[in-house]
């Protein structure tokens, strides 16, 4: 039995290949008409031997020894530095960056498949790279020409790491709250920075003879409230008047003891007259930021893919290698001794365990993967109606996907430990560390319930329904070409499919039409509507999926099993969206009550 992670790649390749159709669309892309199917594939390859061969293996043993904080400085767990340094030498911050920006100018859909092996391999150490194509965004977005000189190609590259630094100790989602403060230096054509921030991300490290920080702060003319927020570069390290290199007033003052995420540090940081530079236009500090959050938040989608999709193999293994008392039936392929225990993989709880894993990862990346092909439509496709219509799906795709995956990915995570039994529960098997790594994603780039209140109120109800009606015409789309098949399974699953989509429309209207006299309807039921898009979205992608299988060569294994997970994922699983629309029903009829 072998517990290493192994990278997925068939699945992904179907997804990509089959699923998306993604090659077709790249040819009408004039920079990407050359890259095809095999190019593609070896990308991922590739992405994957690094991935399996020097990230996953540092997980356990980073997760035991934990980051170091001696004198303000943090040390990294043993072999994270080195291969940091290998991943920067061979190019994999780049990947999918602009070659006007010194990348290879590769699909964000590959980007996101790297995110998801990496993230499962290691999501610890994947935490100090995370913000870099973020960061870059925003520079390249917002930044002065200077700043793009100065500062953009060693972030760019990876040679140095950056931090997103939003939340001080009284503020944390509200960041009207903050108080960082920036006064004008003159004689450094800059700006002077004060004030705390908490919970920062590879705040200090070993890992890059530089840090860039990008910080929230207030200028003395600021209004009050977000509209009163900029944003400013503050290097740990700048270059002084003659060339040499000056240490700023950039203080790590700890690293937090968390739960989970041990080998990543969690830093409170000290700004004390720190020398910045302004990103984009004053008091516009809070719309340049985004660009890097938003980059963030489907990366964190991919996280809970990575660590469902850890959990499920893992599980997978063990259930088919541990025997435990006799089984009620057994698979006919079975050439075990009759009356003797069975793999625990016989019995059907576990087998319900091992099929719902397997249904919320697959369904999930091909969700994932397609949130990340609408930002390269957004980015590429030569027409500017379809770049914009592109540009609203993936903007209503991405708070689902962020909350609806890391959600997933923590109960899957939990639901694998109990395949194990007590086993599970102790370190040497790996389940218990994605258990608790997983959870944090739930929390940070805007809490899952945050994230359910930009769906409904800003995404949903906030443009009158449009992109969400541009969502459902894919969805119902799909069932219209299941109904059409004159297959008995595919026009049941077709006819699910179309229903679904009708109750969303229907029930998205009734928010609508209650909020007028009910203010806080759409905040009370915006988690449960987020989950109810989620199942739509797995629905989706598990019946377009069972109409590929269902005209792939028969015989096929690969194929075999998404038929049978498929048809599964529309008896079993999917009753969770009926149950999220009957706690909608109840909330658009009972206000809560204030306890």
């Amino acid at each position: 039995m072998s517990l290493d992670y192994q990278v997925p790649l068939r699945d992904m390749r179907f997804v990509i290949d089959e699923w998306i159709d993604a090659p077709g669309w790249w040819r009408s892309v004039p920079a990407w008409e050359d890259l095809d199917s095999a190019t593609a594939q070896q990308v991922l390859e590739e992405a994957a031997r690094f991935v399996m061969e020097r990230i996953a293996p540092l997980n356990a043993r980073g997760d035991l020894e934990g980051c170091r904080f001696e004198r303000g400085e943090v040390a990294m767990p043993a072999g994270f530095r080195e291969a940091y340094a290998d991943f920067v030498a061979a190019g994999w911050p780049t990947l999918a960056l602009d070659a006007d920006a010194g990348g290879q100018g590769l699909p964000q859909l590959l980007e996101v498949a790297f995110q998801e092996m990496l993230a499962a391999a290691n999501h610890a150490w994947l935490m100090s790279p995370g913000l870099t194509h973020g960061a870059t965004a925003c520079l390249m977005a917002h930044g002065s020409d200077a700043l793009k000189r100065d500062w953009l190609p060693k972030i760019a590259s990876g040679e140095w790491l950056t931090t997103m630094c939003l939340t001080e100790p009284q503020a944390g989602s509200d960041l009207a709250l903050l108080r960082a403060r920036a006064a004008p230096d003159a004689a450094h054509d800059a700006w002077r920075i004060d004030g705390s921030k908490i919970f920062i991300t590879g705040g200090d490290h070993d890992l890059t003879g530089n840090i860039v920080h990008l910080v929230l702060a207030r200028l003395p003319d600021a209004p009050p409230g977000t509209k009163g927020l900029s944003l400013f570069l503050v290097p740990k390290w700048f270059l002084g008047e003659n060339g040499e290199r000056v240490r700023n007033g950039v203080h790590c003052e700890g690293i937090e003891k968390k739960m989970g995420l041990k080998a990543s540090p969690t830093c409170s940081m000290r700004f004390e007259q720190a020398l910045g530079w302004l990103i984009g236009e004053p008091h516009r500090g809070l719309a340049s930021m985004f660009v890097v959050m938003n980059a963030a938040r489907l990366q964190v989608a991919m996280q809970g893919v990575g660590h469902a999709q850890l959990a499920a193999q893992r599980a997978h293994a063990y259930a088919h290698e541990r025997a435990q008392m006799r089984a009620v039936s057994v698979p006919a392929h079975y050439e075990g001794e009759p009356g003797k225990a069975a793999p625990i993989a016989f019995h059907p709880a576990m087998r319900r365990i091992l099929l719902d894993l397997r249904a919320t990862v697959e369904g999930e990346r091909a969700i994932g993967y397609w949130t990340g092909y609408w930002l390269d439509v957004a980015a590429r496709d030569p027409d500017a109606t379809e770049r914009e219509a592109a540009r609203q799906l993936a903007s209503l795709l991405t708070p689902v996907a962020k909350a609806f995956f890391t959600a997933n990915g923590f109960a899957a995570a939990s639901s694998a430990l109990q395949v194990f039994g007590g086993y599970g529960y102790i370190h040497e098997y790996g389940v218990e560390q994605t258990v608790r790594d997983s959870r944090v994603a739930m929390l940070y780039e805007g809490t899952n319930e945050i994230q359910a209140i930009d769906l409904l109120v800003r995404k949903v109800l906030g443009d009158g329904g449009e992109a969400l009606r541009a969502l459902l015409a894919h969805v119902t789309a799909e069932a219209a070409h299941c109904m059409a098949s004159g297959d008995p399974a595919l026009n049941g699953a077709g006819a699910r499919l179309d229903a679904l989509a009708a109750d969303v429309q229907r029930i998205t209207g009734e928010i609508g039409q209650g909020s007028a006299d009910d203010r806080e309807l759409p905040y009370r039921v915006a988690d449960d509507y987020l989950a109810l898009l989620g199942w739509l979205l797995l629905a989706f992608a598990w019946a377009r999926t069972l109409r590929i299988a269902s005209n792939a060569p028969a015989g096929d294994p690969f194929y075999a099993g998404k038929l049978t997970t498929a048809r599964y994922f529309f008896a079993y699983p999917l009753a969770a969206f009926d149950h999220r629309l009957r706690l909608i029903e109840a909330g658009c009829r009972a206000p809560l009550l204030h306890v």
